[in-house]
């Protein structure tokens, strides 16, 4: 995004996490009959925040930038979480982190070894925008053969989105299909001038009501940990937990695991879908 892009993103998403609270959250009167709107007004979030309501004002209409000690107050007037904080803070180009080098998009080595060892545990790597650079066979197995997606498509959100299987190998795709768009968001704040990941909001918006909706409420989260039932058609149904490990020589590139509890029926499920891997990796493996 562009610096005045920025601007007004930084506003729309302040109108959106206003528009999520109500007076009494915050510690307000209501004034029951009075009231038009769902949220907060303008001049409650100033008072919250201790700024005057035209500074406030011109913030939501992306007309001025906001000191860190404003992006603060704002922060906990508005009751932010500390991925939205982070969201706030990177929008106005105020984040205190180190520069994020802008890599090739080439797995790590290390990456790339533990992977292929990671042989009863299906695992990626996402790059930059959530894309897809690396892969073990029972991640491919898991969710989809990564390696028949053209790269420029390899993307874990448009993969999501455009792919109807999807749709029923996950059993709640609208809590994941969710969740995945607001971590795109953060990916939208680390890079804001990158084309690419504006060319995918984009197509995606077009293309799926839900995401365009999704996408307008401004939610952000962060790639961490969670848990996801998948109802696979080889191994069933499948409850899986999963991590994110960031690499400490690329911060961009993010190792995600999904992995079951020894003795459990996914644990077993996983077992299963590894060996029908193999047993289909040497089926078309061809002979010298």
């Amino acid at each position: 995004m562009a610096p005045d892009a920025q601007l007004d993103e930084l506003g729309e998403f302040l109108k959106a996490r206003r528009a999520e609270l109500s007076p009494r959250t915050v510690g307000l009167p209501d004034g029951a009959g009075n009231r038009r709107v769902s949220g907060l007004r303008r001049e409650e979030v100033a008072r919250l925040a201790a700024i005057s309501t035209g500074y406030y004002t011109r913030l939501e209409q992306g007309r001025i930038q906001a000191s860190a000690p404003v992006l603060d107050a704002l922060s906990q007037a508005l009751h932010l979480d500390a991925d939205q904080r982070d969201y706030l803070f990177g929008l106005a180009g105020k984040e205190t982190a180190r520069p994020r080098r802008r890599t090739r998009h080439h797995v790590q080595p290390q990456l790339r070894r533990l992977l292929d060892d990671l042989t009863a545990t299906p695992a990626m790597v996402l790059g930059r925008r959530m894309d897809v650079i690396a892969w073990n066979a029972l991640a491919a197995a898991l969710i989809t053969d990564f390696g028949s997606v053209p790269e420029e498509h390899r993307n874990y959100p448009r993969i999501l989105f455009t792919d109807p299987a999807m749709r029923t190998l996950y059993t709640d795709w609208g809590t994941i299909a969710r969740s995945c768009v607001a971590q795109l968001r953060m990916e939208a704040a680390k890079y804001p001038s990158d084309p690419r990941l504006t060319a995918l909001v984009g197509e995606l918006s077009a293309r799926d009501p839900d995401f365009c909706s999704w996408w307008a409420a401004h939610h952000v989260a962060a790639l961490t940990v969670g848990t996801k039932v998948l109802d696979h058609p080889v191994a069933g149904e499948l409850s899986l937990d999963w991590d994110t490990l960031t690499a400490t020589t690329d911060p961009d590139q993010k190792l995600v695991i999904w992995t079951a509890e020894v003795g459990s029926p996914t644990h077993d499920g996983l077992r299963i879908l590894a060996s029908w891997a193999a047993d289909r990796s040497l089926s078309t493996t061809p002979v010298d």
